[in-house]
């Protein structure tokens, strides 16, 4: 779409209101509104200037003019506003040099898949994120002086058997690991997900299977198209947008936090991926699981980069309440087809053009357009230093005799780790000018306040364990 097009849609639609989209550094997406009236070709060009200090993470005071550059190609009449309103998503550009803000995640995204071009490498990269959430009933918390205190409604948890329910307790829900995947009444969110699925539709996100997933208490999957990078960043976001959304209408709540509630799996974010040149699939060949020597040194990087990884595609401190050794969550940094407890799967394929891999240690909690494009960068520098990844593991990794256990290196235990990783490990990152250092060193000190606020939070956990010590 072109920005007569998007013209003709205002026009043709009666718009009311254009709103300006873009994501901050954790990952969350921001807006502005502007009456259609001011949007004419001139506008597309010049852009919407917006001020840059008051987004977390980003310019200072003394330098903090932007512009927000909105993309055509990404104009959607939002389903939810009761005004017509048409959305675009925009990069943050610098006024001066108008060129992508260095800390804009969207700019970081085009920075990517631009070095790779200028590698030679290939020309395209693919990605399939699965994103799980879970839908509750409702969710209250508190922290402050006097105590702390979190309490989850769902009337699908499988504690719920006993509750006094409004209209009877009509007892149909998962158990403990039981969602995965029962038709209902015990999966009570089969309307929910179709209402999701096509809005989704509607918005120009392919939608290829929706489903419960494995958790009691609301844990769902909606499984998109893969696309190239940068686009299938927006759909992540546009994704997240209509699951908040729409759960909103529905009464309920949505979330993509890894980790929401305890003894139960998390929600995680598959990435699958790969990278084509000249119309032919880099990963397919005739080495293991159908594999290139390309593919298998792009795993190389990303085991090799995992740690530093972390930061960003696990980036929060409930990230790591998820990755958990010998638990559901694939925390061992090894590959395997098939073998769902490494954390690199390559998924069996009907043929070469489907041929990829799948990264399966990332969560929802990432930054699409940051996760992506560092995925990218650690596959690129295995092909580039051609880093072998060893060989395949074929065994269940969740159950091995503790001196194979040990010999398997894996993902970071916390968030501080990974960020102790990513300070050590950035050089991958900077190439091409796609990560920046002084991008690292925010995101690090942004990310290590998220540290030391939980560090410094008593938690009721503590009073089981020490209080009467």
């Amino acid at each position: 779409m072109s920005a007569a097009d998007v013209l003709k849609l205002i026009q043709e639609n009666d718009i009311k209101f254009v709103d300006l989209r873009f994501t901050d550094t954790i990952g969350k997406e921001q807006h502005v509104t502007v009456p259609s009236h001011v949007v004419d070709e001139e506008w597309f060009t010049n852009g919407h200037a917006f001020d840059g200090s008051s987004i977390t993470g980003w310019k200072g005071i003394q330098a903090s003019d932007m512009l927000l550059m909105p993309d055509p190609s990404t104009a959607n009449i939002d389903p939810f506003f009761d005004e017509p309103t048409v959305f675009l998503t925009c990069d943050v550009i610098e006024p001066d040099t108008g060129k992508g803000y260095d800390r804009d995640p969207r700019s970081i995204a085009k920075r990517a898949e631009a070095y790779l071009k200028a590698s030679g490498l290939g020309d395209t990269a693919y990605f399939g994120p699965e994103p799980e959430f879970f839908i509750f009933d409702g969710v209250r918390w508190n922290v402050d002086m006097s105590g702390c205190f979190l309490k989850i409604d769902s009337d699908e948890g499988a504690w719920a058997t006993s509750s006094d329910t409004e209209g009877g307790n009509m007892g149909h829900r998962p158990r403990v690991k039981g969602g995965y995947f029962p038709v209902p009444p015990v999966d009570s969110h089969q309307d929910i997900r179709a209402t999701m699925v096509l809005v989704l539709e509607e918005l120009g996100v392919p939608v290829e299977v929706f489903h419960h997933e494995v958790a009691n208490a609301g844990q769902n999957e909606i499984g998109t198209k893969f696309s190239t990078l940068t686009q299938r960043a927006d759909w992540t976001q546009i994704l997240k947008y209509v699951v908040h959304n729409v759960a909103h209408q529905y009464g309920k709540t949505a979330t993509f936090m890894p980790k929401p509630i305890v003894g139960d799996n998390g929600s995680g974010m598959h990435v699958h991926q790969s990278v084509w040149k000249d119309g032919k699939n880099l990963f397919a060949g005739n080495g293991y699981a159908g594999l290139s020597e390309f593919a298998i040194y792009y795993i190389g990087g990303i085991i090799k980069h995992a740690k530093a990884l972390n930061a960003i595609t696990n980036p929060g401190t409930n990230s790591y309440k998820r990755l958990v050794p010998h638990y559901e969550a694939p925390v061992k940094l090894a590959y395997s087809a098939r073998n769902r407890s490494a954390s690199i799967r390559i998924p069996h394929v009907a043929s070469d053009k489907g041929r990829r891999i799948e990264a399966r240690f990332p969560d929802p909690l990432a930054n699409p357009y940051l996760a992506f494009s560092a995925l990218l960068m650690a596959g690129l520098d295995g092909v580039q230093n051609k880093i072998h990844p060893g060989d395949p593991a074929d065994k269940n990794l969740y159950d091995l005799p503790p001196e194979e256990d040990k010999l398997i290196p894996t993902v970071c235990a916390s968030l501080e780790e990974a960020l102790d990783s990513l300070d050590a490990d950035r050089e991958f990152l900077t190439r091409g000018g796609v990560f920046t250092n002084e991008w690292i060193d925010a995101y690090l000190e942004l990310k290590m306040n998220e540290v030391n606020r939980i560090r410094m939070t008593t938690h009721p956990v503590e009073f089981d364990m020490y209080y009467s010590l």
